[in-house]
């Protein structure tokens, strides 16, 4: 008897464990779920309207400034005049509330996503496309997307967008709205280097693309560089590189040596400001990178033209 007490002890004991982990587990569950962040998917899709609108009728802050600076130093009537003809043009458009190109973009859309975000309320890209839609109607701003890349038939509205999401720490939302003229995307180019290439065969290979592409990207242009990854990651990297602040390097300085080494570069090849020769061929030069494969060194060029323009938010 003291032997069958003794086990019948041991299966309690271990019964009244499972069932305290079980208690636990369920607490855990749901201290998880009252962390996660709710967001209705139409906030998102609000917030895209507005920004769509903002960075169609306002450059950003850095690069306005870096048009004044290029104003200042280039020594050419011309080259001066254009500049100043560009500045006069964003102030107008601030004034009367018109866009600052007339070709208002692709809606290119980045969201980061907190990985403690639950998105309610529909389908998000979904969300992210309504927001351009209305976005477009409420700027009156020119629809420029087709539906097939070869029977061509014009969508109307703008849609769908280019969205690129990706998930970052946090209960955040990041939301930029990149408009993206196909004068400057015309001309960027992406090359297959291989390791032997090296530092030069990046700058060699920049400095060709941003030379082959003349006035055509409505120079003084920006100049986002993607280096590593693969194929399409390569891609992406050079067109995040161009919502980034022109004021903010590079955080390596080895990179950011190596953009203001490919600015200097470039200015020397003197399309200047619209291709009438200058100082200025472009504003600025930055550099995204990623680790890639023992045997390959892939870069991208995407040229943005002289209202890079893009707005965020953060939900």
């Amino acid at each position: 008897m003291p032997a069958a007490a003794s086990v019948h002890r041991a299966v309690n004991k271990k019964r009244e464990a499972v069932r305290v982990s079980a208690t636990a587990f369920s607490c855990s569950e749901i201290i998880m779920v009252k962390t996660m962040r709710e967001i209705d998917v139409l906030t998102v899709g609000k917030t895209v309207e507005e920004l769509c609108v903002s960075a169609n009728m306002n450059l950003p802050c850095d690069l306005a400034r870096r048009l004044q600076s290029a104003g200042e130093c280039e020594q050419t009537g011309t080259a001066k005049s254009v500049i100043s003809d560009i500045c006069d043009n964003l102030a107008a458009a601030k004034e009367l509330g018109v866009p600052i190109c007339q070709d208002t973009g692709m809606a290119v859309v980045f969201l980061d996503i907190g990985q403690d975000v639950h998105f309610t309320g529909g389908d998000l890209f979904e969300a992210v496309n309504a927001g351009v839609r209305h976005g477009y109607d409420k700027g009156l701003l020119r629809k420029s997307v087709v539906s097939d890349p070869l029977r061509r038939e014009n969508t109307g509205d703008n849609t769908p967008a280019v969205i690129h999401a990706r998930i970052v720490p946090g209960e955040r939302v990041g939301v930029t709205v990149a408009p993206k003229g196909f004068g400057s995307e015309n001309m960027s180019r992406i090359f297959m280097l291989t390791p032997a290439d090296g530092r030069q065969g990046v700058i060699s290979a920049v400095v060709s693309a941003v030379s082959e592409a003349g006035s055509k990207p409505c120079p003084p242009v920006v100049v986002g560089v993607g280096i590593g990854g693969d194929f399409e990651s390569c891609a992406l990297l050079s067109k995040r590189a161009l919502i980034r602040s022109t004021d903010i390097p590079n955080p390596d300085e080895y990179y950011a040596a190596l953009e203001r080494e490919l600015l200097s570069e470039i200015n020397k090849l003197g399309i200047g400001p619209q291709g009438f020769g200058g100082k200025t061929t472009a504003l600025a030069v930055n550099i995204e990178t990623a680790p890639t494969h023992i045997a390959g060194l892939p870069v991208a060029v995407n040229i943005g033209c002289h209202v890079t323009r893009h707005a965020s938010s953060v939900i």
